[in-house]
């Protein structure tokens, strides 16, 4: 392959994520927060980078550039990408491509959001881009007006989506069932406490998750991801810039990265699908195929799981576990302690899922999302993350989702691990 058609991550950065209104502080200073931290952690100047894609959901026009600004004035390209909970994700797929291209060396993704206490349209007179997928659940059965007194509309709409799809596996699948959800939501949070810049950092008992809010049986308020405040930024580069730079023992390969949009599948009979399954499973399929890796390779996953069911269904779209057999993973899970005295669960002996708490832990800022799914990665396979540190991590796999649609998964390597040593 082309020297200059390979990829790297050389810095990454992220704030703390915060509950919406709770700190004094604006979406452009997020982003020099994080686009500062991933210029530190790569050791390079602001005038290095040669464009910025900039992801965020909830800003007018040109808010990347603000961002960008607060990093320099030098001139560059600034892109800005909306694609709903995926535009993290997006964002480093555009950056990746400019440097695959070969007319940009280095680009840097910075995603940030200031969001309102739950997902909300700004545009109430133009028909909504997700209107068909929610018309289409009523279509296939789902009862229409399911509306909390606590959630605004399209809040309400995402989770009773979710709520449906995890009720069909539970019927479909009938060994499955809601203490699975449970236990995949107490991982997660029981492996946030070693998060600081977690939004919520704390176990949570099973007792807890099961019987505190049910929102749309089965989803409870500790089985679903917060929206929250905050930044995340990476800087993407050639293998020539790395060897330029002195940033071998930084960086790690993009190894493969697609994304798919809705199919025909979304549309038919199940809200798995129409939830984003087989989009997933194809962005999947295609990055291992493109790679010459597999399911077993993986160490490290990071997941969107927006819904503890959503982390369940992903098991399986992204390979870990046959059609009809992800709650197994979770029911095969072991607890262990790292050397740092970290401790988290091993899913079949293999896999740890979401080592950051995942979005039900860390909350939801949806520009930065897939962006700092990309920053723990990076810190897991340098071997960097702490008391979150899975041992020996060399593969990782992101999953990252938006409704509307566009599913973004993607394979990470460490900067010179050969395929033989896998």
């Amino acid at each position: 392959m082309d020297k200059r058609k390979r990829t790297f991550v050389v810095g990454v950065g992220t704030t703390k994520f915060e509950r919406p209104l709770t700190k004094n502080w604006d979406y452009h200073d997020m982003g020099r927060e994080a686009g500062k931290a991933a210029l530190e952690d790569a050791k390079i100047p602001y005038s290095k980078i040669q464009a910025v894609v900039a992801s965020y959901c909830y800003g007018e026009p040109t808010c990347g550039q603000r961002a960008a600004y607060e990093l320099g004035l030098t001139g560059v390209p600034v892109f800005n990408v909306n694609n709903n909970c995926s535009s993290g994700s997006s964002a480093l797929m555009l950056a990746r491509r400019m440097v695959q291209s070969g007319i940009e060396d280095c680009v840097m993704a910075l995603g940030f959001e200031k969001m309102e206490k739950g997902l909300s349209e700004r545009y109430p007179e133009k028909e909504s881009p997700v209107k068909r997928h929610m018309d289409h659940m009523v279509t296939i059965g789902a009862e229409p007006g399911l509306i909390q007194p606590r959630m605004n509309a399209m809040t309400s709409d995402v989770v009773k989506l979710y709520a449906y799809a995890a009720r069909e596996y539970l019927e479909k699948y009938q060994e499955a069932n809601i203490d699975d959800l449970v236990n995949i939501s107490y991982k997660n949070h029981k492996q946030s406490v070693n998060n600081p810049k977690a939004s919520i950092s704390k176990e949570i008992s099973h007792s807890d998750i099961k019987d505190k809010l049910m929102l749309c049986h089965p989803i409870t308020f500790w089985m679903s991801a917060p929206v929250a405040d905050g930044g995340a930024c990476v800087i993407v580069c050639s293998e020539d810039f790395v060897i330029r730079h002195a940033l071998q023992r930084k960086a790690v390969e993009i190894v493969s990265q697609h994304l798919v949009t809705d199919m025909p599948s979304s549309f038919e009979k199940s809200y798995i699908d129409l939830s984003g399954y087989q989009m997933a499973k194809e962005a999947a399929r295609r990055c291992f195929q493109e790679s010459g890796l597999t399911p077993d390779n993986v160490n490290v996953v990071e997941v969107h799981d927006c819904f503890s069911c959503n982390e369940m269904l992903m098991y399986e779209a992204l390979g870990l576990a046959k059609e009809g057999t992800g709650y197994q993973l979770i029911r095969n899970g072991e607890w262990r302690k790292n050397k740092q005295g970290g401790e988290m669960c091993y899913l079949n002996n293999k896999w740890v899922v979401n080592p950051s708490g995942g979005l039900e832990s860390k909350g939801h800022p949806i520009g930065a999302t897939g962006l700092a799914q990309c920053a723990e990665l990076v810190w897991q396979l340098r071997g960097q993350a702490g008391k979150r540190q899975v041992e020996d991590a060399k593969i990782g796999l992101q999953h990252n989702f938006g409704i509307g649609g566009a599913a973004v998964v993607t394979l990470y390597k460490k900067y010179g691990i050969q395929q033989a040593k896998l």
